[in-house]
Formats: structure tokens, C-alpha cells, sequence
């Protein structure tokens, strides 16, 4: 049986703690514009998460684009003459179209290398959730399973990953138009943090206006509390927009309601910030509440 190799993309947000003992990953780096400027995200990248929210905090919107097929061939293609299969857990096809751009990039090789294994699954998750998905992924891959078995045990399990994110600001909500410039006043004047989900369809939704930081964290509680599943694993992950100190308020809470479970934390990258702004925080967890 040939090795195969883990991929995954910058979007995933995953951080060193969180791959400590698992199986190298391999992460695609990916492309984001802000204030004019051109930058790569992800490893030997160009910015830096810091950076990002920093030129955000100064006024500056961001945009995003989905991983070109050139990309995706300069990647997989070493691996791929080294005799190892390829499993990529992608960036939900969802909020982009990154996962159509690998597919088309993954039947071209498919063509040149068809004595190899090459098996592209939409996540339907993003940021920390995805990384979340890709590192239960990894914990499978150590014990053994096959590519196909991990394959079909992501595309399973995928939908009990629940995601949380509570914004600070309905800026770049707006600038990205998923809320109206009239929601964003009204919101901003009552001190409203929106709290969006990643749906069924791996699409990100506004689903509560909680009032104020504390409220908003409660929330975030409330939904743990509604639908966890510790029998599938008992981690949790906090994510966080340049916010370290939010971060550690919502740990601190989750850990007092939730003293069995371990907890993670991880910066947010810029391919979600670009939407959701500074000061998100984030929740991630197995559960029956997606």
C-alpha cells in the first residue's frame, strides 16, 4: 500500500500546538489583498496575521482569492513523483471557489499519474474548524487508516463540526455584503456582536445579535452547552482575530463549564479575518448543533 500525504490549505489556520505528535501536513499557502497590496498567506508567506489586522485597524478592507490550478500542480506534483497518494481536505466550497479550482487541477493529474491515488474533500468547514477537521484527520492517519477509509471517515463526520464566531465589529461585514449598511449602523450604535455559524452547506451565516462582549461569549457557551459531543473527542478550540486577550476570557469560561475538555487556541489568518475583521473569536468543537 503506497503513503500518502495530508494536505490541507492556509486557510485552516493551524497552529504548531495542534500538530504536536500528529503526521506532517502539507499546508497550500494562498492569496489575499489588502490596501492595494498583493500578499501570500501561509508558509514562506508574505504576511503575516499581525500585519493583516494591523492594516485593518487602520482602515484598510481586504479581498480574497481562490487557489489557481498552477498552484495546486506545483504542489501535489512532488509528492506525487515520490510515489505518495494525496488526500486534500479543502477550504469549504462554500464561501469559495477553491475546492472546483482542485478538483479541476486533481483531474489533470489524475491523467498524468493514474497508477496514484489523488482524493480532494470539501471540508465544508473553514479557519479553525477546518483546522479542527484536519487534525482528527491526522490522528486517524497515525492509527492506520487506509487514504479511502480516512476519506470517508471526513466526508461522514464532517457536518459534526460545529463552528462559533462572534464579531467585533460590523465593518467588514458589510464591505463583504453580508449584512446591510443600515444593519451595520443600527448594530454598531447598540453595541450588537454578531454571531455567525458555518451552515450545512459550509456557507457562513449571521444567526444571533447578542448586545456587548460578555453577552456574545454566554452565547457562544449556550451553544456548547446545547450540542457537544465528547464522545467523539474532548477538544475544544478557541480561535482568535489579533484578540488574545478575548481569547483567554472565552477559554477561562469554557474551562469553568467544561473542566474535562482540552482546550486549544489558535490565531485567526487573514482568509477568514478579510470577512469577519479584528477582535472575532471563535469556538470549534464536535457536537450535534452545526
Amino acid at each position: 500500500m503506497a503513503s500518502y500525504q495530508i494536505f490541507t490549505d492556509a486557510t485552516a489556520d493551524l497552529c504548531p500546538e495542534m500538530l504536536n505528535g500528529l503526521p506532517h501536513v502539507e499546508i497550500i499557502p494562498m492569496n489575499i489583498e489588502i490596501g492595494g497590496e498583493a500578499y501570500t498567506y501561509g508558509p514562506s508567506g508574505t504576511i503575516t496575521a499581525g500585519r493583516f489586522y494591523e492594516l485593518q485597524r487602520n482602515g484598510s478592507f481586504a479581498s480574497t482569492s481562490q487557489v489557481s490550478q498552477s498552484i495546486y500542480l506545483e504542489a501535489f506534483t512532488p509528492c506525487l513523483q515520490q510515489g505518495k497518494d494525496i488526500l486534500y481536505l479543502c477550504f469549504s466550497s462554500g464561501m469559495s471557489g477553491t475546492f472546483q479550482s482542485a478538483q479541476l487541477s486533481v483531474s489533470e493529474l489524475r491523467e498524468q499519474y493514474p497508477n496514484s491515488t489523488i482524493i480532494c474533500v470539501d471540508t465544508l468547514a473553514a479557519s479553525i474548524g477546518e483546522g479542527f477537521l484536519v487534525c482528527e484527520a491526522l490522528r486517524k492517519q497515525a492509527e492506520g487508516y487506509s487514504i479511502e477509509e480516512l476519506a470517508d471517515w471526513v466526508t461522514e463526520n464532517r457536518l459534526k463540526i460545529c463552528h462559533w464566531f462572534t464579531v467585533d465589529t460590523f465593518e467588514h461585514l458589510k464591505h463583504g455584503g453580508r449584512v446591510s449598511a443600515a444593519a451595520a449602523t443600527v448594530g454598531t450604535v447598540l453595541q450588537i456582536k454578531p454571531l455567525l455559524r458555518v451552515d450545512e452547506e459550509g456557507c457562513l451565516k449571521v444567526m444571533e445579535k447578542p448586545r456587548g462582549r460578555k453577552r456574545a461569549i454566554s452565547t457562544q457557551i449556550d451553544h456548547i452547552q446545547a450540542g457537544l459531543l465528547p464522545d467523539m473527542g474532548n477538544r475544544i478550540v478557541v480561535g482568535h482575530g489579533d484578540y488574545p486577550k478575548g481569547a483567554e476570557l472565552l477559554k477561562a469560561s469554557i474551562a469553568d463549564h467544561f473542566p474535562d475538555m482540552q482546550i486549544d487556541t489558535a490565531d485567526i489568518g487573514p482568509i477568514i479575518g478579510a470577512h469577519t475583521g479584528p477582535g472575532m473569536l471563535a469556538v470549534t468543537y464536535w457536537g450535534t448543533n452545526r
